[in-house]
């Protein structure tokens, strides 16, 4: 990317930073007017300052002349003075630091809830291509960086602007002449604030770049922690992790580094200035063209002239490392969404069961298509099994059912209605879906169940948890149904986790069930109970069962067996077996001797 490239980057997210911060205009604008006059109060200290050094120089000379004496009553009455200008501009400063740090907070708040709507817009296919740890990265780090920046340096900008302006006012009222040379360091200053600014900027890119690939390699090794340990890959994933971690340490020493030489660079430039005004200074004071006063009143602005430059400085620094995180956080806003919910939807009472894939052609994507021509009429209330190798579409279809991906031609259908025709969460709402991988939460067991409809009576979870074969175990806990889970649901059995997503399930009450691969991972015996609840459940629904163990599915009513995306037999467990087919290829393959 060329520098001028960059710059461009940099002004259009500053653009879109400002353009995303209109709500808080009204309060924003008052901040402001709060830090400028703070800073008008603060700038007139000095030079009131400076009248009491006068005061107290002409008093002393005359008392040793002879000619009179300090006049204490006048000195007592300007540092009062002086005491009340820098109360007022505490309070100013105080009132607007408060402000703007609700502010900043409610700023926070506000992208963070961006972020989160945002999440629940999104399409699967970028959560696939995206690791969580990248994501939460954005929806933490980056929006701590943007609101920290708001929070510290918006008001520090109008502040050193304001008093840039103001100390140069009061220099050329001081002395013309000292001012002159007080701005001769502004061109060396700014050549230090540009060079610096142009080799930072890119190093801050790249630390919030490499800062979310940390996170993210850290967030999926913790995630799969014990598959890393069963297979040894502890050393290849610490060995990935120092990679990452090198990356970010070199970016980020580079970026601290190069933006630290602002300062000292800076109190440089300030001090041949300061050395400046010191000796001509005291030329004119010899010569009777300033007083003491006006000299003491001048460095001191001389000080207070520079130390805005050096903050403009800094935050062009803190910018560009907010620059980036805003970048991320508005291009993760910017993402695609999934098409929207149609404007007149229609109601989730028309799902009855009755389900049909109509000539469907669907691939993750646009140049692999792996699910060809799939057509299907499943009757309300049956027991649907897809059955077929791995990677010939099962799960797809059911991602396609649920709309958490819309087909590429054909339809899906409920009742006869197109399933885009219904809002995702009332078509959600219709199914109920028991994966292979359980999940559950940090909570009681009764909490957990009730996940499924939020609304339900203690009666209705128990009743449920007797259907799914849970009430037993459950009695079997020292606290019942008031047992807290941990978060990996670790302190019960996989089985039983299992049984709880089914009772969960069936507090849902979907018209359509769907079960992948549901007891792939437990032993002989808690499957006969998982297979009883999932009885028990199925009843009066239609169900989509997901299995490579053949001997699950025995019973159902329907049987596709898929390969390759499309469907080659259906038929009942019998027929299918009598065809001598596909299906039967599978079927006796479970029980080859192998080796």
């Amino acid at each position: 990317m060329m520098p001028g490239e960059k710059a461009k980057d940099f002004k259009g997210t500053m653009r879109r930073l400002i353009a995303y911060l209109h709500r808080y205009l009204p309060a924003i604008v008052m901040v402001m007017l709060f830090a400028v006059a703070s800073t008008i109060f603060s700038i007139l200290g000095p030079r009131i300052l400076g009248s009491a050094t006068t005061e107290l120089f002409n008093g002393a000379i005359a008392q040793l002349t002879g000619t009179g004496s300090i006049n204490f009553a006048a000195v007592a009455q300007i540092l009062l003075f002086l005491a009340v200008i820098y109360l007022v501009s505490a309070v100013l400063s105080y009132i607007q630091g408060f402000i703007m740090t609700r502010i900043s907070t409610e700023i926070s708040y506000g992208m963070r809830k961006d972020i989160s709507e945002k999440i629940n817009r999104m399409p699967l296919s970028y959560f696939d291509r995206v690791s969580h740890g990248e994501v939460l990265s954005r929806i933490t780090n980056d929006v701590d960086t943007v609101t920290q920046t708001l929070n510290q340096s918006m008001t520090q900008i109008v502040t050193s602007v304001t008093q840039f302006i103001g100390v140069l006012i009061m220099m050329l009222l001081i002395s013309p002449l000292m001012t002159l040379v007080a701005l001769c360091i502004l061109p060396l200053s700014l050549v230090i604030v540009r060079n610096v600014v142009k080799r930072s900027q890119p190093m801050f890119q790249k630390q919030q770049a490499y800062l979310g690939d940390v996170n993210g390699h850290v967030e999926e090794m913790y995630g799969g922690h014990l598959v890393v340990t069963a297979f040894n890959g502890e050393k290849a994933s610490i060995d990935t992790f120092n990679e990452i971690n090198e990356k970010l340490y070199q970016a980020s020493w580079k970026s601290q580094f190069i933006s630290g030489m602002m300062m000292p660079l800076m109190n440089f430039a300030g001090n041949l200035g300061y050395v400046g005004i010191c000796i001509l200074g005291g030329f004119l004071s010899l010569h009777g063209k300033i007083t003491v006063g006006n000299i003491q009143a001048f460095i001191q602005y001389v000080r207070n002239f520079t130390q805005p430059v050096q903050q403009i400085a800094n935050i062009s620094n803190v910018l560009q490392q907010t620059a980036a995180a805003a970048e991320r956080v508005f291009s993760f806003l910017e993402e695609e969404e999934e098409t929207p919910d149609p404007e007149n939807p229609l109601p989730a009472d028309l799902i009855q069961g009755e389900v049909t894939f109509a000539h469907v052609h669907f691939g993750y994507t646009p140049e692999k298509t792996i699910i060809n021509d799939f057509s299907a009429v499943i009757q309300p209330g049956q027991k649907v099994a897809i059955v077929g190798p791995t990677g010939a579409g099962k799960t797809t279809m059911v991602k396609l059912l649920m709309r958490f991906y819309d087909v590429n031609e054909g339809a899906v259908l409920l009742d006869g209605y197109d399933v885009r025709q219904f809002t995702r969460s009332d078509l959600r709402s219709s199914f109920g879906m028991v994966l292979q991988d359980t999940w559950l939460y940090n909570g009681s067991i009764m909490e957990n169940i009730r996940y499924g409809r939020l609304d339900a009576t203690d009666e209705e979870v128990i009743a449920a948890a007797k259907a799914a074969q849970v009430d037993h175990f459950v009695h079997t806990l020292p606290q019942g149904y008031d047992t807290v889970l941990n978060e990996e649901g670790s302190n019960i059995s996989q089985g039983q986790k299992q049984l709880l997503t089914i009772a969960r399930t069936i507090v849902s009450n979907p018209r359509v069930l769907i079960f992948d691969e549901a007891t792939s991972s437990v032993d002989t015996r808690t499957e006969l109970s998982i297979q009883k609840a999932m009885d028990n459940l199925m009843e009066g629904r239609t169900s989509f069962i997901i299995a490579h163990r053949l001997s699950t599915i025995r019973d159902a009513d329907v049987i596709l067996v898929m390969k390759d995306g499309d469907i080659v037999e259906t038929g009942r467990h019998e027929e299918l077996l009598a065809k001598g087919g596909f299906y039967a290829e599978l079927y006796q393959s479970q029980f080859a001797n192998v080796g």
